[in-house]
């Protein structure tokens, strides 16, 4: 049985037991989180597809850590012209387990 929810703008298709990477989400390590915006469910009795979300169903998972991703470089440059601006960033990132759909 896998589900494709919506987590944090984003859309994941998940199984009960996966772990994955999403953007920060409130909460500490341990808590439990519910994710309704379910766009689809499929399973042993058939394919059920949401109008935007499938009514009744929900995604529970349990928050693992808080981490950052890897350093991404941003660089500019304008030929010609002596303009060259560097900057970086780190993304915050929640890793999350799947319990149950």
């Amino acid at each position: 049985m896998f589900a494709i929810v919506s987590i944090a703008g984003q859309q994941f298709k998940v199984q009960s037991g996966d772990e994955i990477f999403v953007h920060q989400l409130e909460g500490t390590e341990g808590d439990s989180v519910s994710f309704e915006d379910v766009l689809l469910v499929s399973g042993d009795s058939g394919t059920q597809v949401g109008t935007p979300n499938v009514a009744g169903a929900s995604v529970k998972a349990t928050i693992l850590n808080h981490q950052k991703g890897d350093k991404v470089i941003v660089f500019k440059k304008k030929r010609r012209k002596g303009y060259q601006v560097r900057n970086g960033h780190r993304q915050k990132f929640t890793k999350i387990k799947i319990d149950s759909i």
